[in-house]
Formats: structure tokens, C-alpha cells, sequence
């Protein structure tokens, strides 16, 4: 019996997961670039370009707030991967919920929104700390597939604090 690779790429919503799924090494492709960024970012923080520095992790930051915002399937990076590195690969052997990786563009947002906040104010080394955080949890994703951010949304659907969206009809 043949089975076709690509029948489980656009599954129907349901009960567990209302949205349909996405390829799981999107995010891991994305964090891979973001993770890039991050440690140039670190090293402009270091050596003294801090005005550099700082654009550089304003623009990871709206990255992140178009991810958390409007989803990680719209992302740049999402799209780029779609458009150039998807029809390379074979076809995921599974799907991954969209859920925790948006909600991770989430906290990427506030972990460098605050590192900005904190530099805008007079707070110079939050700038690299900020940025060295995100890359950790960026590498993380990028290299070992461990996303930090949808390890939290987890936790936190499973401590009643979030819950996952509703199925619609």
C-alpha cells in the first residue's frame, strides 16, 4: 500500500490542535538566523558599537513581535523557509502546533524588548545581557531543537494559567 509523504502536511484543525500544524524545523530555521544575529549583536555590544548594537536588537526585537503577533506561519523567516528551504526536503514525518513557538516570539519580544528598555534608560549592559539570553535560548532551538520558549507556554498551559486556543467548527 503506497502512502502519500505529504498527506499529513495540511491536517484539519482539531479538538487538541484547532490550527493545522507546521514543519518543525521552520522554527529550528529561523532560530538558527536569529541566533546568528544575536551573537553579532553581542559582539557589537562588546566592542564598543553599542548605537549598532542597539538598532540591531530594535530590529531582532519587531522580528519577534512579527512572529508573536502575527504568528510564526507570517514570519519572515517562516516564509523564507516555505518559499526556499521546504521544497528541498523531504516531507516532515510529523507536524508541530504553532501554538508554543509563537508564544516563544513572545518572550524573545520581552527578553530583548526589555533589554532595550533598560538601555533606552541609561542601563548599558542590559543591551549584551539581553541579547545573550536570547541567543542561549535561540542556539538552543537552532542546534538541539530545544525550544525554551514553548517549553514555558507548556508549562503554563499545564498550570491552568493559559489555554490553548478553542476548536472551531
Amino acid at each position: 500500500m503506497s502512502e502519500n509523504p505529504n498527506a499529513n502536511l495540511n491536517p484539519q484543525p482539531s479538538a487538541a490542535s484547532p490550527h493545522p500544524g507546521i514543519d518543525p524545523r521552520s522554527p529550528r530555521f529561523g532560530a538558527g538566523i536569529t541566533a546568528f544575529l544575536l551573537l553579532v549583536d553581542i559582539f557589537l555590544a562588546l566592542t564598543g558599537a553599542t548605537i549598532a548594537a542597539a538598532l540591531l536588537l530594535l530590529a531582532i526585537a519587531l522580528l519577534f513581535a512579527w512572529g508573536a503577533f502575527a504568528g510564526v506561519r507570517r514570519h519572515p523567516y517562516g516564509v523564507l523557509y516555505r518559499i526556499a528551504v521546504r521544497p528541498r526536503l523531504q516531507a516532515p514525518t510529523e507536524l508541530e502546533d504553532p501554538a508554543p513557538p509563537t508564544f516563544a516570539q513572545g518572550v524573545g519580544l520581552v527578553v530583548t524588548g526589555l533589554g532595550l528598555l533598560l538601555f533606552a534608560v541609561g542601563v548599558t549592559v542590559a543591551l549584551p545581557i539581553a541579547a545573550a539570553l536570547a541567543f542561549v535560548a535561540a542556539f538552543l532551538n537552532a542546534v538541539f531543537g530545544y525550544c525554551l520558549g514553548c517549553q514555558i507556554y507548556l508549562l503554563l498551559v499545564r498550570a491552568g494559567v493559559i489555554r490553548r486556543p478553542a476548536a472551531t467548527a
